[in-house]
Parts: C-alpha cells; structure tokens; sequence
C-alpha cells in the first residue's frame, strides 16, 4: 500500500483541524487525580464503561491520599467491570501511594514524571498532557493507530514507532488536536469493524479498510 503524499497529509491536517479543533476527551473527570486515574482505566476498556465506574470510584476515594490508603479488595470491587481491573487497582493504589510519597501529595505535571508512577505508560502519560495541559504531543491508542494506517500515515508495526512518524508526519504545534481528531474519528467514523465510509473526509486518500492492530 502507498503512504500518504506530502498533499495527502496536507488534506488529512486541514480536515481535521477543521472537524475537531475544539475536541477533548470524552471521559469524565473534575480534577487531574480523576483524570489520570481514567485514563489508566481506560486502557483496554471504553471510555463509556470507565465513567460508569468512576462516580463510585471518586464518591469512596475523592482524593490521592484515600485512594493511597484503601484497601485493595474494596477498589477491585468498585472496578470489577472493567477489564483487568484486578492489576489496574493494584496500579492506582500504588500510583497514589507513589504521589504522595514522592510529589507531596500532587499529580506531577511533567510527562517524565508521570511515567514514574505504576500503571502510567508512554501513551498514558501522553493523554494526561494533552487534555490537562494541551502540550503539543502525538498519542497512539488502538484508533490512532488504526487511522494512521488506514490513510496511509505510517505502516509500522508498534505504538511507539507509529507515534514517532506521526510526530514526523504531522509536525507543527497542533500534534494535540490530531491526537483527539484520530481518536474520534477512529471511534465513531473510521470504526474496525464496519466502518462508516459514507461519512469519511477522506475518500481519496484512505488506502483500505483493513483494521489494524499494533505488535
């Protein structure tokens, strides 16, 4: 399959741009403890479930140091229909014990940082920053990466060299907005299965409807 032309890419930023500048997540949080802890839940799971269990989660654990000092069974209880939510309530836990022995208490702000803390991987903390703190970053969650390959963006084979082309690709200060624009329109247009071709921005340039899956 052929890449996307440097006019391809063109097209692709403009539409998206101009169909998703004003996105966001669609999980629901108040704070940046609830954000992060939503996101590590998210993993693997819809962000429809996560805020179905988060009301709970937050109402018994509103802030870092009650979750840092709650008990493990009580949290898998509150998450068990989430998918392996038996290491995801072990990972918050350690996550909020690691927080408020380490940063006082505080949800760092800093990517680096963030990877410090149990649970919070590349693509996790990378989320966090851009919706908490719209940085100019690429993350690449099952969507993102579907799409990308779909318009011909990048065929390569792992998250981490898909969101290094895509930096590559999409260069400029709006990686953020692309970011959620691929996240939405993998979610509700550029679907795995039965995609929505009807509805496409880019018919032109979409080079298949395979699904792909990263190694």
């Amino acid at each position: 399959m052929k890449k996307a032309s440097k006019s391809d890419i063109e097209i692709i930023k403009k539409a998206f741009l101009e169909n998703y500048k004003d996105a966001v997540t669609e999980l629901n949080y108040n704070n940046d403890y609830e954000l992060l802890i939503a996101i590590i839940l998210s993993a693997q799971c819809t962000d429809k479930r996560v805020n179905i269990i988060t009301p709970a989660l937050f109402e018994k654990y509103p802030n870092v140091f009650e979750l840092s000092i709650a008990n493990l069974d009580d949290v898998k209880s509150l998450i068990n229909s989430c998918s392996f939510f038996n290491n995801k309530a072990k990972n918050i836990i350690k996550m909020a014990q690691s927080v408020m022995e380490n940063y006082d208490g505080q949800i760092p702000h800093d990517q680096k940082e963030l990877i410090k803390l149990a649970g919070v991987g590349n693509k996790t903390a990378n989320v966090f920053m851009i919706e908490y703190k719209q940085e100019n970053l690429m993350a690449v969650d099952t969507h993102v990466f579907r799409v990308s390959h779909r318009l011909g963006l990048s065929y390569e084979k792992t998250v981490e060299k898909t969101e290094a082309e895509l930096v590559k690709k999409l260069k400029g200060d709006d990686l953020h907005i692309f970011h959620q624009a691929m996240v939405l329109f993998g979610r509700y247009i550029c679907k795995a299965v039965k995609p929505d071709c009807h509805k496409c921005y880019f018919p032109q340039i979409c080079k298949t409807k395979q699904s792909f899956k990263p190694a």
